[in-house]
Order: C-alpha cells, then sequence, then structure tokens
C-alpha cells in the first residue's frame, strides 16, 4: 500500500492534538475509499447509455447553434468578406452554411 504525506498548518495541528483518539490515518483512508466508490459510481454513470446519449443529443445541438449563428454573421457583413471567409471553407462547409 503506497502512503501519503501531507503538510498542515500549526493551528489545525493543535486542533487536532485535542482528540489523541481519533486515528487520523484511519479517518482518511475511509474517506478517500468513499470518494473511489462515489468516482466508480460517477464514472459507470457516464458511460452509461443515457447519458452517452445526451452528450450526442447536446454537442449536435451546440453545433446546430453555431452553424445558425455562422449563417446569421455572414448576413452582416460585407459581399467581399463574405466571399473571402467562404472562399477558405471546406465544400461541406459551404454546404452547411448556406
Amino acid at each position: 500500500m503506497a502512503s501519503i504525506t501531507l503538510a498542515i498548518d500549526n493551528e489545525l495541528k493543535l486542533q487536532m492534538a485535542n482528540f489523541i483518539w481519533v486515528n487520523w490515518s484511519e479517518l482518511v483512508r475511509e474517506r478517500l475509499a468513499n470518494r473511489k466508490k462515489e468516482a466508480e459510481l460517477l464514472l459507470k454513470r457516464f458511460h452509461s447509455k443515457e447519458e452517452q446519449e445526451l452528450i450526442k443529443w447536446s454537442v449536435e445541438l451546440g453545433r446546430k447553434a453555431k452553424i445558425g449563428r455562422f449563417k446569421q454573421l455572414l448576413k452582416e457583413i460585407s459581399p467581399e468578406i463574405r466571399e473571402k471567409l467562404l472562399l477558405k471553407l471546406s465544400p461541406e462547409k459551404k454546404l452547411e452554411s448556406e
């Protein structure tokens, strides 16, 4: 098992000294074990089908919003600048912006 050393300030050390009956190492070990279980549950939830579908949906929504905003901005700029911008886009991106 690996060991961890923590630096704490003097005030906290004095407060901890008042509780000599507490096994601080065991307390921290239990707390970290609980955090590990919580992290494992979060990872399991993150990899769930429902969560992946939500991520896919939100990414797609963001892309649609970006395309809509780009189209709006293209309408607001001069035709010369618009043509320069559109020349730099790939053919697929040009179709999306029309």
